[in-house]
């Protein structure tokens, strides 16, 4: 199968770049194989333009699977996988066509919402220069997925939309859930779920820093964060930081390489031990802290692992609670859900069928089932 890089789809025609933001540049029919095996259904996959981390034009990939039984009104749900890639080989357009990636889970969570009923529409939300970790990059993409499926479907801007996203997924579904009410008005999102988030990057880089399981995913957000935002990390960078750059720089992390118990202080020059010191990471740091993009306007499902009494072994548990609370306090209805003793992959497990029993409730006009006395007190 041809990688996206060398797949001409991938590619916007002439002047793509003036086009209105979720504009569809072509379709085509693909067949699905998640697993490698082919599944008698088939799906819409759809260039559309989008934008960057700082406006700039950009044009990705989304792929748009309807229900095998309809009935009723169409109701649509964008969920974003955690492909945590540098690698367009591990991009959901690809990987749901049997290329690399996270496919096999994802299929099964994507086949409870069709089971159901639902269109889903899944984006490759990193954008062309898989920037994995760019926040505002992946919630326009998000966002202007929605806007994409929604034109190739023949449907009004009304129809009711959901979102989820875990880990990675977490990042693109936030961010959309933020920016919604100022990029996208026209879309009625009717609730996000959104777990194991990385709330503020400072934080989990600190908490995974020498760990012997998740230290792997340091040189991966460091890399598709700089990406997003126009920085080049190699002045920055030992001869070690520089290999281990170049190992990753065309994988993702669940097939790329394992680096156990490395520290961030590893990759860096002496004069740049603290990362914070990097010019222009600070403004990573911040533009990429969730909060900080706008003020959601759907109920929204957030859900955390503590397993140790800090977080899930990735993300920092007290991060999801206070901006859980923030919400609140904005006026936001908010679940928060607190899966203590299980690590980031338990807490995803379960995490699964809360969000989807989350959004059932929103498509179903149930009123949102708000805990924000309690994180507010």
């Amino acid at each position: 199968m041809t990688l996206p890089g060398d797949d001409p789809f991938y590619h916007g025609p002439v002047g793509w770049q003036h086009a209105v933001h979720g504009t569809v540049l072509r379709t085509r029919t693909v067949p699905l194989a998640p697993t490698t095996v082919p599944l008698p259904i088939e799906a819409t996959q759809m260039l559309y333009s989008t934008t960057g981390q700082f406006g700039e034009p950009d044009a990705t990939v989304a792929t748009l699977i309807r229900p095998p039984v309809t009935s009723g009104p169409l109701r649509l749900i964008s969920y974003q996988t955690a492909y945590d890639s540098l690698s367009a080989g591990c991009d959901p357009s690809y990987a749901l066509r049997g290329g690399g990636g996270g496919a096999p889970q994802d299929a099964l969570i994507i086949a409870g919402y069709l089971t159901a009923g639902f269109t889903v529409v899944v984006s490759d939300y990193e954008g062309s220069d898989l920037a994995y970790g760019a926040g505002r990059a992946s919630g326009t993409a998000t966002l202007d997925g929605i806007r994409a499926a929604l034109q190739t479907l023949g449907a009004p801007d009304t129809i009711p939309v959901g979102m989820s996203g875990f880990s990675g997924g977490s990042i693109a579904t936030e961010f959309a859930a933020e920016l919604a009410p100022s990029y996208a008005p026209e879309l009625d999102i009717i609730g996000a779920a959104a777990g194991g988030m990385p709330v503020d990057m400072a934080d989990t880089i600190d908490y995974v820093d020498g760990s012997p399981q998740w230290a792997l995913v340091l040189p991966y957000v460091m890399q598709g964060a700089a990406r997003g935002f126009g920085l080049d990390l190699t002045p920055y960078l030992s001869d070690h930081g520089r290999d281990i750059m170049a190992q990753i720089a065309d994988h993702c992390v669940s097939n790329g390489p394992q680096f156990p118990g490395l520290h961030l202080s590893d990759l860096l020059r002496p004069e740049y031990q603290d990362y914070r010191s990097i010019p222009g990471f600070a403004r990573i740091l911040t533009q990429n802290r969730m909060g900080s993009a706008g003020t959601p306007t759907a109920p929204m499902l957030l859900g955390a692992g503590n397993v140790d009494g800090i977080g899930d072994g990735v993300i920092v548990a007290a991060g999801e609670r206070d901006l859980a609370a923030d919400y609140c306090r904005r006026g936001v209805s908010v679940q928060y859900v607190e899966y203590l003793g299980l690590n980031h992959l338990l807490a995803g497990a379960l995490f699964v069928p809360a969000a989807q029993a989350f959004l059932m409730a929103r498509f179903a006009d149930a009123p949102p089932d708000s805990g924000c006395t309690r994180l507010t007190q």
